[in-house]
């Protein structure tokens, strides 16, 4: 498959402002003027004064339209035996997303968020409504070809940004990157063991279950990848041409797209954040949007955790992808926000403060 040209003058990103420094500081000035020990209630206070400078307000509003994107594609690496599912099973779990019966429909529902598909790169064809942005019938088999061409990885990067503005100009103030495919954990840990020269079987992880044979062959695919990656590390556009995907490209764009329109994330597991880091080569500040929703039990997710250092909001050993691990964090964000906003102050609540009773028992 060949390339074409790799300029990452293709796609370009504006500049990336940060969260607002100065609602930061004004929300953790009333964080210690809450009704509480200061530090008491640990992250919950640091997501909120986090949540404060990402709206650029103090006190934070309840988010009022979050949303999931779920990106779907195939991998023509599922094909060798990396997965303990067949490529098959995309199709009919988009198809059951579309319908609402996955589970982050079911944790999205409960945690108040929407959820949208898109099939990228699903190697079956897919109903209308999920298949307007379709970049090609699976992606390249990336230990022995490109996943896509330039073109294809330009235009699917272009379709991530076109969604998240969509989502975004339709009210979206918090948005959620899911994923969906068959063999996706192997590009995924390519992508991250490159971007931090780690070697493979310090980064291979189980995927959907995959058996020791599974396993071996899963390493071997990651190795032969990372041999071919390696000489565009320092070029994101080449990156996901060669070891990335339609669904990655795609998710990329929509995180930096998100930074762009000064709109948070909650990212997800080892895929998702996979693509993150993608997305911070092309739009550098990018995660100072962004919070890690929970932890992968892939070992790659901690190495990217690492490398974008974001510390997880929950830990409890999911592995589904979907986005479920982030709509899982999703109440303990808007629980950070409540506290935030409506928790009392000191002086509302006529409770004194140690500086106040400390100097009047010394009178």
């Amino acid at each position: 498959m060949t390339s074409g040209s790799d300029s990452p003058a293709d796609v370009e990103f504006p500049r990336v402002d940060l969260p607002d420094l100065e609602a930061r500081v004004a929300a953790e000035e009333r964080q210690r003027d809450l009704t509480k020990p200061a530090g008491s209630l640990g992250r919950l206070e640091d997501l909120g004064c986090w949540v404060a400078a990402c709206q650029g307000e103090v006190p934070p509003h309840p988010f009022r339209r979050p949303r999931v994107v779920v990106f779907a594609g195939d991998h023509g690496v599922a094909r060798h035996g990396v997965s303990a599912y067949p490529p098959e099973v995309t199709a009919q779990m988009v198809a059951n997303l579309s319908g609402g019966g996955a589970a982050v429909n079911v944790l999205a529902a409960a945690a108040g968020a929407g959820v949208r598909v898109v099939d990228m790169a699903v190697e079956s064809d897919t109903s209308p409504e999920v298949s307007a942005f379709k970049i090609r019938r699976s992606s390249g088999s990336i230990d022995r070809e490109d996943a896509l061409t330039h073109d294809e990885t330009v235009r699917a990067i272009e379709a991530g940004r076109t969604l998240a503005d969509r989502e975004v100009d339709e009210g979206a103030d918090l948005l959620v990157a899911g994923d969906m495919g068959i063999g996706n954990t192997t590009p995924a840990t390519v992508l991250i063991a490159t971007l931090t020269s780690t070697e493979p079987v310090a980064a291979v992880g189980r995927g959907t279950g995959v058996d020791d044979a599974g396993w071996m062959r899963k390493v071997t695919a990651i190795r032969d990848a990372m041999w071919r990656a390696r000489p565009h590390v320092r070029n994101p556009v080449a990156l996901l041409r060669v070891a990335g995907g339609a669904d990655f490209a795609a998710m990329a764009g929509f995180l930096a797209q998100a930074a762009v329109r000064r709109t948070p994330v909650i990212l997800d597991g080892v895929v998702v954040t996979a693509a993150a880091m993608v997305a911070e080569e092309l739009a550098p500040g990018a995660a100072r949007w962004w919070v890690s929703g929970h932890r992968s039990a892939e070992p790659a997710h901690d190495i990217a955790l690492r490398h974008l250092r974001l510390e997880p909001i929950v830990d409890l050993g999911m592995r589904l992808g979907e986005g479920s691990g982030a709509v899982t964090a999703l109440p303990v964000l808007q629980g950070a926000v409540a506290i935030l906003s409506q928790m009392a102050t000191f002086s509302e609540a006529g409770v004194s403060t140690r500086d106040e009773i400390i100097p009047a028992a010394t009178d």
